[in-house]
């Protein structure tokens, strides 16, 4: 059987790799991903952050593909597919009994194509929603990176109002442009009394409902409306539902709106954008997965193996599970006190700023990156400028040119989108766990999805993000045997604060601070 040949070939290449990054779990996951190709039986695949940080994982899934006697679809990000096809797939091919073609491209080559094709997840998706034309039904197809699957979907099914749109509208419909033009400058005066925050976004309101809703009846009539309009006015009769208030709906009241409706806005210029995208993904994707087999591979899903909100939300259903066990040699050490004051309170933010320039002076004389990650933007600045004051230009604010002993104050996404380009540092310091914040409108949003279904928001949204975002931002400091400092006395306050060290496991804590245990770190690291 294919997995047997898999497991034979693979395991002879290891061999021979001097020095090739050990994983103790190729075998088993090359396995896997063969028997799915085999059998046309999806399986959802959980690596570990540090794994999927390091990416040493690919290895197992490319040398299936490669041997699989049919054709294989793999789905990656473009920095991924380059590195398949510039390192992991020409490896393999020395060693391995195949001779498959390699494509790349945003389509199905051709009917007779029975090689590898590597695609990105835009490409794949679009054509997926086009109705599958531009992939064939029936290739088994391997994602790589799921953890980002629902992020990518909800982008590619986002519809946008751009400023230019309403030009093209008024250019459709001459006789109703005065219409059109009044309503544009209604809504831009309502979008722009919204009080200015991080985001720059704000959910549907009221007020700006009715003003589209006027101008939706004076283009009701109208027949050849350009297709944005079309798609937006199809949505926009359930946006009278989606301010409804969450609050113990009646027994007889009309289901949730399926989208999530808001404007983003460019104060300086006075201009503003409309979205919409869908609010739930469940229904939209169950037929997708039905049309092939799909192996989807993240680092961190859920701390459950069978992972049941990822799937649920991804409407995945019948599927094999596997998640792989962290080694021990992972292990970080913990720091998170026990008196801090809580984050929402008016004590905690002098109380943080003493505790970070308490862990860097104490790690002065260990080499090595710092990082200080803060979700709050004033914060955030403000952490940065007193720091800059002390330690001068070792101090960057998101910046990925560093000196050797520099300190990097982030966010969390500039983190995520950057700590593969970066030294893994020595020291993390975590202002606050990285729960969505209900400030964001569009977190706001989903919130009010749930507490109209009666769900609990918290612990099915909030603290599941939230979990996925801390393992994968301390897996670079994994690698470096660093130490981690998790400021948030929720970890210790609170009931959920037991499911948060669990998944940050293995971990050694640390109760106590002094220089001592940074210079402990940097002599291992220099060992």
């Amino acid at each position: 059987m294919i997995e047997a040949e898999v497991h034979f070939s693979l395991h002879n290449f290891l061999r021979s790799q001097a020095g090739f990054p050990s994983w103790p779990h190729h075998l088993t996951m090359a396995r896997l991903v063969a028997r799915a190709l085999r059998l046309g039986r999806s399986a959802l695949i959980q690596v570990g952050a540090v794994c999927g940080y390091q990416g040493r994982y690919r290895t197992s899934f490319v040398a299936s593909a490669l041997m699989w006697h049919g054709p294989v679809i793999i789905v990656a990000q473009e920095a991924v597919q380059q590195l398949l096809l510039r390192v992991e797939i020409p490896r393999l091919q020395q060693w391995l009994p195949a001779n498959k073609a390699i494509r790349t491209g945003d389509a199905w080559p051709s009917a007779e194509f029975q090689g590898l094709l590597l695609t990105s997840p835009e490409a794949w998706l679009k054509g997926q929603f086009a109705g599958g034309s531009c992939f064939p039904q029936g290739i088994p197809t391997i994602i790589d990176g799921v953890d980002d699957l629902e992020d990518w979907v909800r982008h590619q099914l986002t519809q946008d109002i751009q400023p230019d749109d309403w030009e093209q509208l008024m250019l459709a419909c001459p006789n109703q442009a005065e219409v059109i033009r009044e309503a544009r400058i209604q809504l831009t005066h309502e979008l722009l009394q919204h009080p200015v925050n991080p985001y720059q976004c704000y959910l549907i309101s009221q007020p700006e409902i009715e003003i589209l809703s006027r101008l939706y009846s004076a283009l009701e009539s109208v027949q050849a409306l350009p297709e944005p309009w079309k798609k937006f006015w199809q949505q926009f009769q359930t946006l009278d539902e989606n301010l409804s208030p969450p609050a113990s709906p009646a027994p007889s009241s009309p289901p949730a709106p399926p989208a999530l409706f808001w404007a983003t806005i460019a104060h300086r210029q006075g201009l503003f954008s409309l979205h919409y995208a869908p609010m739930e993904l469940g229904e939209i994707l169950s037929p997708l997965w039905q049309r092939q087999p799909v192996v989807l591979i993240g680092s961190a899903i859920e701390p459950e193996t069978e992972a049941p909100l990822f799937r649920q939300r991804l409407g995945l259903d019948d599927l094999t599970c596997l998640k792989f066990s962290s080694d021990q040699a992972e292990a970080i050490q913990l720091y998170v006190p026990y008196k801090l004051p809580l984050p929402n309170t008016p004590e905690f933010q002098a109380a943080f700023i003493h505790k970070v320039r308490t862990l860097v002076c104490l790690s002065a004389t260990a080499s090595g990156l710092t990082v200080v990650l803060v979700g709050d933007v004033p914060l955030k600045s403000q952490v940065a400028t007193i720091l800059a004051s002390e330690f001068g230009s070792r101090v960057q604010v998101e910046k990925t040119c560093l000196d050797e002993n520099g300190i990097l104050i982030s966010g969390w996404e500039f983190w995520r989108e950057h700590q593969r380009v970066l030294p893994a540092p020595h020291l993390l310091i975590i202002a606050t766990l990285p729960l969505p914040s209900l400030e964001n409108p569009l977190v706001a949003g989903r919130v009010a999805r749930y507490k109209r279904s009666h769900q609990d928001w918290f612990r099915l949204y909030l603290l599941p993000a939230a979990l996925s975002e801390l393992q994968r931002a301390i897996a670079p400091v994994r690698e470096s045997q660093g130490i981690v400092a998790l400021l948030d006395s929720r970890v210790v306050n609170r009931s959920y604060g037991a499911q948060i060290l669990a998944a940050l496991s293995p971990l050694a804590r640390i109760n106590y601070l002094d220089p001592s245990l940074f210079s402990n770190t940097d002599e291992e690291n220099s060992a």
